[in-house]
């Protein structure tokens, strides 16, 4: 008999541990929903004030789009995380840790309180980059909410690094350290020890996530350093690189750590199996390498930067966007191939339109990655268009459908028609981004009053797309407030009924039983 996990937990004993991580759970994204409500209405407020139905002082403008870069990357981040941990958990009957867990969540939360303070009471406003050094030239913010901010992003670090290392720890008890990465599947089809996809790809997330807080625990605290003494000067140029090593990994893993519960989950809706084997290994490990080489494509405007570092940007952007795309893609085509409609349930649907997000999210990004586009669209609206739709239209309707999972709610006509809502005036939403960028109307502004020759023509097309933008985003979020409203209708027995199917009971079992 094959060994799939290490450890037998009684059943009581997985019972207790399933409904505490249920209950952390569902704690963090009550969190992360209330997080990204207050977010998207400060997002439609900025396109308000960028389309002038709204007149913001500048340094209100940017405070508040930093919070919002800032909190809504982060919470989502939360989501995918705790999201990933609470599949594992009832899944596969890992150690849950609920009590670490929630202390870190907490901890999250008292980060993000005071990146509230420093944002709206001390106007920190140099974007949710942080690029060094305008944290110090504070022209209108003053030094204590750059050390508030700062000292608060660190904490958030600590307690999600903390979570990482958690994961990791039941994991390895679980499983067996050495087989986490899958590479036994490389000497055997039907491996001693089998590991589900979701375990590959968490361990992948849970390794580059290390790279990435190491790399933003470094500059935050180098940050804290010069704050403290100001005397004391970084090199600009290992700042960044700093701070794009920490940023362009950490958003991928927010997909990364969400494409496994797909993975996990969309078999419970389709009847299908979906399961490890060396070309899902092989895709996932190089994977691996190639997220944590790709962030060069930021830097390409610092000419300074070694010539062969921007060209390893452009081939492992391209690169990055190869194995786990398509081998997901094809996976998910598997599994929704001539489903029934009958099966066409709200969270396979959201698992299936969000896949469509990252695709054409990815694939706008890439064109910014190509080094002659990226000399065009860089500056423009073309980059928050990329990275919104992936955020908006991917993983955040991935968050929808695991949330509707997890409290087990059947209001399945009014999610579907509030998902059809979001998709409709999302895409409309993303759209005025990327015409924004066709049109060279450059990103972080606060209005378009002041733009260069030709103004009144490059003007007129920033708030045009600013002011249906900002229309288009509150229908969004009409959206996700009906949504919210069909996560009342839940199961009643779903939050009690927290056995493991047969199969993960099995899963679960020791040679000889």
């Amino acid at each position: 008999m094959n060994i799939i996990a290490r450890q037998s937990p009684a059943p009581g004993h997985l019972e207790n541990q399933t409904k505490a991580a249920w209950s952390v759970t569902a704690i963090a994204m009550f969190i992360v929903f209330s997080i990204f409500l207050a977010m998207g209405i400060l997002g439609v407020v900025m396109r308000l004030n960028q389309g002038r139905w709204l007149a913001l002082d500048p340094a209100r403008f940017y405070s508040i789009m930093t919070l919002h870069g800032l909190l809504m990357t982060g919470g989502l981040f939360i989501a995918a995380l705790y999201g990933a941990w609470y599949v594992l958990v009832r899944r596969t009957g890992m150690r849950a840790h609920a009590g670490i867990m929630a202390f870190m969540l907490l901890a999250s939360v008292l980060g993000v309180a005071g990146v509230v303070i420093g944002t709206t009471i001390g106007k920190y406003a140099p974007g949710w980059y942080m690029l060094y050094p305008i944290p110090f030239l504070h022209p209108t913010w003053p030094s204590w909410s750059v050390g508030m901010v700062t000292s608060a992003l660190l904490l958030i670090g600590l307690a999600w690094t903390g979570v990482l290392f958690s994961i990791f720890r039941s994991l390895g008890e679980q499983y067996g350290y050495k087989n986490l990465l899958g590479w036994q599947y490389f000497t055997s089809t039907e491996p001693r020890v089998k590991i589900r996809p979701i375990v590959l790809i968490t361990m992948i997330c849970l390794i580059d996530g290390t790279v990435a807080m190491l790399s933003g625990a470094t500059f935050l605290i180098q940050y804290l350093i010069q704050w403290l003494d100001p005397a004391v000067q970084y090199n600009v140029l290992m700042e960044k690189n700093l701070i794009f090593i920490f940023g362009h990994t950490f958003t991928n893993l927010t997909l990364y750590f969400l494409v496994g519960i797909i993975y996990e989950l969309m078999p419970r809706f389709t009847g299908r199996p979906w399961k490890t084997n060396r070309i899902v290994v092989v895709a996932w490990n190089t994977t691996m390498i190639f997220i944590l080489l790709a962030y060069f494509h930021h830097l390409y405007m610092d000419f300074v930067q070694s010539e062969s570092l921007q060209y390893l940007g452009e081939i492992f952007s391209y690169a990055s966007a190869i194995p786990a795309t398509v081998v997901t893609i094809f996976g998910l085509i598997a599994q929704i191939y001539r489903l029934g409609a009958k099966r066409w349930k709200f969270v396979p649907a959201t698992f299936s339109l969000g896949a469509l997000g990252w695709v054409i999210g990815g694939f706008a990004a890439i064109v910014d990655a190509t080094i002659t586009n990226n000399f065009v669209l860089h500056n423009t609206l073309w980059v928050p268009a990329h990275f919104h739709t992936y955020y908006l239209e991917g993983l955040f309707l991935w968050i929808l459908g695991f949330t509707f999972y997890l409290v087990g709610s059947r209001a399945e006509r009014l999610a579907k028609s509030a998902l059809a809502f979001m998709v409709v005036a999302g895409y409309g939403f993303l759209s005025m981004f990327y015409l924004g960028g066709e049109w060279s109307v450059p990103r972080r502004y606060s209005d378009y009053i002041s733009t260069p020759f030709p103004s009144h023509i490059l003007s007129w097309h920033g708030e045009l797309t600013a002011q249906i933008g900002a229309v288009l985003g509150a229908l969004f979020l009409l959206g996700f407030l009906l949504y919210l409203v069909s996560l009342g209708f839940v199961q009643r027995q779903h939050v009690t009924e927290l056995s493991l199917p047969e199969d993960d009971a099995k899963a679960c079992m020791v040679p000889g039983e």
